[in-house]
């Protein structure tokens, strides 16, 4: 194994040896997973407890097995995989777990990512429908994820063929980020077609998954797969679906987590309008517009803005009269001298996240939460290619 990195990269990637022996023990997912860690305490003392601590944990005999003869070809090569810089495992305990996802009923105990761990506390909206949608229902999916990626929102989806699929495509169009949920191993593209946009996502957003390297499709996969989708995101927007549709177990799911579930509606005669018809009856939101979904997603927003703040420590803009109602050209942002680098950072002309990142050498999540915040306040404003510009007052 080549570990062609720095000391504390290395530490970072060997200490997850024990999560990963978990993670593949059987019947160890989840919920049950997340107890356990707050029964032994950490993974490595879950790893490292006697066979009858664990019996009387309530574990059957093959996951034991498992904890305590582990296979050392698959964490070796489990391990190679998160040797790579692009490759992480965002584990329960771990300051980069998603705020949203980590209160959802059943939250998964860690998640691995293909891409960048700080897209997943972006603002996220799902859209997802049909895997065979009418040429109308693509390009509704297609026209609402482009306009809802410029004003800000990351497109999450599961990169399934259909509606899920010109989602991802068209924010990745519009130079925005993108979110794909897998229902397999990061390692195993499923299906086979979506393996070209596959690779865009890789490169331009961040593909999700919490079953391990190797884990193949199975049709009980994507039911669980749809829970971290909904989860993830501050709503769902669903574009099409028939009345048997997969689509609507993701909503429903979505209404259990307390998100807002939105559906287009469409005609009485279409088939693929008749799952988003029923969601209305049994209290979606119809929308025909963006600015109806960002309206409707402004608490949730805040709720995310909030998070962020206390994760990371930064004070919110204040309440009284500050130069953010200013039109100056280097303001005082309440005394915070983050929001004064940031603010400095901006013009109005779009300047993308990357540049504003460097150039105020504030982190990535930092310069996330107070756009997001600023956003909110109607202050700043996002542009295509994830770039952002003040507003003028």
């Amino acid at each position: 194994m080549s570990w062609a990195l720095p000391a504390d990269r290395r530490f970072a990637i060997t200490k997850y040896r024990n999560w990963l022996i978990a993670i593949r023990a059987p019947r160890l997912g989840g919920s049950h997973f997340v107890s356990l860690l707050e029964h032994f305490g950490s993974a490595e003392a879950l790893v490292s407890a006697s066979r009858a601590q664990l019996s009387k944990a309530g574990l059957e005999e093959d996951t034991i097995r498992a904890l305590q003869k582990p296979d050392e070809a698959r964490l070796a090569s489990d391990l190679e995989w998160l040797s790579h810089a692009a490759h992480h495992l965002v584990t329960w305990d771990d300051e980069r777990f998603p705020p949203l996802l980590r209160d959802i009923p059943s939250p998964p105990a860690a998640l691995f990512v293909d891409g960048d761990p700080d897209i997943l506390w972006q603002p996220q909206l799902a859209v997802i429908g049909s895997r065979n949608p009418t040429a109308g229902g693509r390009d509704n999916a297609r026209d609402f994820a482009a306009e809802l990626s410029k004003h800000g929102m990351t497109i999450t989806s599961g990169l399934a063929a259909g509606i899920d699929s010109v989602a991802h495509e068209a924010a990745l169009d519009e130079g925005r980020q993108t979110v794909a949920v897998m229902g397999t191993g990061l390692d195993r593209i499923y299906p086979a077609s979506s393996k070209p946009l596959a690779l865009r996502i890789r490169e331009n957003g961040t593909l999700v998954s919490e079953l391990p390297l190797g884990v193949g499709a199975k049709r009980s996969h994507f039911p669980s797969r749809n829970r971290i989708i909904s989860g993830l995101s501050l709503g769902v927007l669903v574009v099409e679906a028939g009345l048997r549709s997969g689509t609507l177990i993701t909503a429903r799911l979505a209404g259990n987590q307390g998100r807002d579930v939105f559906a287009l509606p469409g005609s009485i005669h279409n088939p693929m309008a008749k799952g988003c018809h029923r969601l209305i009856r049994d209290g979606a939101k119809l929308v025909e517009t963006v600015e109806e979904i960002l309206q409707e997603l402004a608490p949730m927003a805040g709720q995310l803005a909030g998070e962020l703040k206390g994760e990371i420590g930064i004070k919110p803009p204040g309440k009284g009269v500050s130069s953010l109602d200013s039109e100056e050209h280097d303001p005082q942002l309440d005394g915070d001298p983050d929001y004064r680098v940031l603010w400095g950072c901006l013009g109005y002309d779009p300047k993308p996240i990357d540049t504003i990142i460097e150039q105020s050498g504030l982190t990535a999540r930092a310069v996330s939460a107070m756009l997001l915040m600023l956003e909110l306040r109607g202050k700043v404003e996002a542009h295509t290619g994830s770039a952002y510009s003040r507003i003028k007052q």
